[in-house]
């Protein structure tokens, strides 16, 4: 038997999602969806700075206790570059946490699951390895802001 890897991350940049207030779509009995516009942003790290540019959103469904997320928007690197990014994943608080949000107080990422997959297309020779490789995210909601730390999958 070949040998088995340990899943390894390189951390590759932090996004600063700028969002405007929530849009609600609709509520059933088991479900409420929501659309959040996307406003603006900073891409800053080691591997890529840039910004998000406005004009995206996040629909985001809730089942019970968990949200299921999908965003699409754009960054611009700061050489000019576009770069599409799909990002879905899952967000879901215990009760102590979702208190701590409503009163207006920080929460970080150990006291909510808000993970996501990335999924990156663009034409720039310089970004192609964010076309070829896994990338997932630790995410915090900040005040008007959702920050993301952003891994590659090595």
């Amino acid at each position: 038997m070949s040998e088995l890897l340990t899943p390894a991350f390189e951390f590759v940049f932090e996004l600063r999602v700028e969002v405007g207030a929530l849009v609600p779509v609709g509520r059933t009995t088991s479900e409420d969806l929501n659309v959040t516009p996307i406003t603006g942003g900073s891409v800053t790290g080691p591997r890529f700075t840039g910004r998000v540019l406005p004009g995206g959103a996040d629909w985001w469904v809730s089942r019970g206790k968990t949200t299921q997320l999908d965003a699409r928007y754009l960054i611009e690197s700061e050489d000019g570059a576009a770069v599409d990014v799909v990002n879905r994943g899952y967000w879901r608080a215990e009760a102590y946490a979702e208190r701590r949000l409503r009163a207006g107080e920080t929460v970080g990422e150990a006291d909510l699951y808000y993970r996501t997959a990335f999924v990156f297309q663009t034409a720039s020779p310089a970004l192609l390895w964010l076309t070829e490789s896994q990338f997932v995210g630790y995410a915090r909601p900040e005040p008007g802001l959702v920050c993301i730390r952003v891994f590659r999958l090595v």
